[in-house]
Parts: structure tokens; C-alpha cells; sequence
């Protein structure tokens, strides 16, 4: 490893039902509450749930929009909740991880200022993407990165999918180009694809046109083969110079996350003294298989949620905080 410097819609009754009496008006709180309750649980959210009965004339369930309703949707999400709570510790028992993945709060309403990192500063560097390692928030999570490519087992976004962990790409379109399909997958379940140049190229040995043509070009790869044009690049090797930073930003770049600790199958290395995890930190790992690890990508995923979950954090999307 290199390193430089240091809604939920409730189904309307189907048909006009006038219940008489006290019982006839709590059999319509109780029938309201069972439709709420199973909400999404059974599948009933969808257009034909939402808007069948409705589109025959039906009228809203009584008492929905009172005290009733307040607890019916309660009970509905409570039980999505352990529904995917369930989903996830099948899943982990599933992929052979020693203890269920550690579930990351919600995404922040206010982003955390990003700056350099001391030490990791360049000339003039003001109004350029910040080199960072570590977010700034004292929320309990890390941020799993994968760099290059090369590698693209169809095990490992099955389980990332099922597991519900999130994670960063930062793809060089030599080793991307021959299965932009299998990162189409992985972006369709939600991943973000960002710049890691195309060629791979040592930065700081090039001119600033040559670097800008590395990033620039990443760009519009990506820009043509997904769609979005990333605002988020990482220097291949970790090694950058200030027209690095010129070119990226003249590229639409934003930012220019580092990592603080780097992931392989069998061990973890550190970037600082303490060999340990902080709040926010980024960890860096790569699409590789048995050709240069010994093991899988699932293999490296099962040693690094080991490590994150038994050191008591959760995996959040580093977007979020962006």
C-alpha cells in the first residue's frame, strides 16, 4: 500500500360498508388496523392495493387519519423493521460472518466540513478537492472503498446485496472495459461509481495535461457508460500533486478521499500509530480474487466486517456524508 504524506399507503375498503353501533364502528377500527399492520409486510403497497378499490368508487378507511392510524402505521413499521432485521442475520449466518453487520445511523441532515488533511495539504490548495483519510463525525462508522476492477466475482454483489452493506467503487476503465455490465449491476443496487483515473498512471510523473486527460477521460467514460459523472476521484497509489488536484477539480471533481486503513482477506493494515479504527474513517480494499489474494472477495469482506463489527462500528455509505 502506498502512501503520501502523511410512504406507506393504506388499501381502501372495497366497497361502502355503513357499520351500525359501537360494535359495527370498532370492527372498522380493528379492519384498519389489520390493513395497516400488514402494510408492506404483505405486499399490499403496491399500485393494484393502493388504488384498485379506490378506483371502484371505495371511500378510505374510517379512522385512519386519528389516534388509530398513528398506532396502524407504528405497528406496520415495526414490523418491516423486524422483517429486515430477520433478512439481515439470515443473511450473515448465510455468508459465514461471525456476527450480524452493525446497522449505520441515518445518513447526517448536516454534512461534516471536508477538508485536507494535516500534512497532506498542497500549495495554493484552497479551493481545490480536499485530500482527506478520516470524515469528521463522531458517529460510529467507517466507509468501505474498492478501488481498480480487475476483478468482478458475481458472489460478492450477491452478497453485498443481501447483506446490505454499502460500499464505494473507484474504477480505472482498463481493467473496467471488458464487463461494464458487471458494474451497471452493481450500480443499479445502489453503489456509487467514481474516478480512479483510467490507465492507473503514477499522476505526479505527468504534465498537467497528461493527468487532466487521465481524470477528464474517467469522466466521460463513466459519464457514457452509467450515466452520472462522479464528483468523487481517488489518486491511483494514493500519489497526487497539486495539478492533480487542478486537473481533477477543472474535471467537476469535488473530492479526493484517501483511506486510513486498507482491507485484504487474511489482515488489516494501518495507516496510523494506534493499529486501531476511528469514527469516520475510510477503508481501502480492491476488486481482486484468488490471482492475488489468498481467497475471494467474500473472503475479504467476511475479515473486514470481522473487524469492524467486533470493534463496534457500522459500515455507512461515504456519499452521505459528502
Amino acid at each position: 500500500m502506498q502512501l503520501v504524506g502523511k410512504k406507506e399507503q393504506i388499501a381502501p375498503y372495497a366497497g361502502e360498508v355503513r357499520p351500525r353501533g359501537a360494535r359495527g364502528r370498532a370492527g372498522v377500527v380493528l379492519a384498519a388496523l389489520l390493513v395497516a399492520a400488514c402494510g408492506t409486510a404483505c405486499g399490499s403497497s403496491g399500485p393494484d392495493a393502493a388504488g384498485g378499490a379506490a378506483g371502484h368508487g371505495a371511500k378510505a378507511a374510517p379512522g385512519l387519519a386519528g389516534p388509530a392510524g398513528v398506532q396502524a402505521r407504528k405497528a406496520a413499521e415495526a414490523a418491516r423493521l423486524r422483517q429486515a432485521e430477520q433478512a439481515r442475520i439470515a443473511a450473515a449466518k448465510r455468508w459465514g460472518l461471525a456476527k450480524t453487520p452493525l446497522l449505520a445511523p441515518a445518513a447526517p441532515k448536516v454534512k461534516p466540513e471536508i477538508t485536507f488533511r494535516k500534512g497532506f495539504e498542497v500549495e495554493d490548495g484552497d479551493d481545490l478537492p480536499p485530500i482527506f483519510t478520516t470524515v469528521p463525525t463522531k458517529d460510529r462508522v467507517v466507509f468501505l472503498t474498492i478501488d481498480d476492477g480487475a476483478e468482478k466475482d458475481p458472489e460478492f454483489l450477491r452478497m453485498m446485496s443481501e447483506l446490505k452493506i454499502p460500499y464505494t467503487a473507484f474504477l480505472s476503465d482498463y481493467l473496467v472495459r471488458s464487463d461494464y455490465g458487471y458494474f451497471k449491476k452493481m450500480q443499479d443496487l445502489g453503489v456509487t461509481l467514481n474516478n480512479h483515473t483510467l490507465n492507473h498512471r503514477y499522476l505526479p510523473a505527468l504534465s498537467y495535461e497528461k493527468q487532466r486527460q487521465e481524470i477528464c477521460g474517467q469522466q466521460d467514460t463513466i459519464e457514457k457508460q452509467f450515466g452520472k459523472r462522479p464528483e468523487v476521484f481517488r489518486p491511483p497509489y494514493g500519489n497526487y500533486n497539486e495539478d492533480t488536484l487542478r486537473a481533477a477539480k477543472s474535471c467537476g471533481i469535488k473530492y479526493a478521499p484517501l483511506w486510513n486503513a486498507e482491507a485484504f482477506t487474511d489482515h488489516m493494515e494501518w495507516r496510523e500509530w494506534d493499529r486501531d479504527l476511528h469514527p469516520g474513517d475510510i477503508i481501502l480494499t480492491h476488486f481482486r480474487g484468488r490471482e492475488d489474494w489468498k481467497g475471494t472477495m467474500p473472503d475479504m469482506i467476511r475479515q473486514v466486517m470481522k473487524t469492524v463489527t467486533d470493534k463496534g462500528y457500522a459500515v455507512a455509505k461515504l456519499e452521505d456524508y459528502l
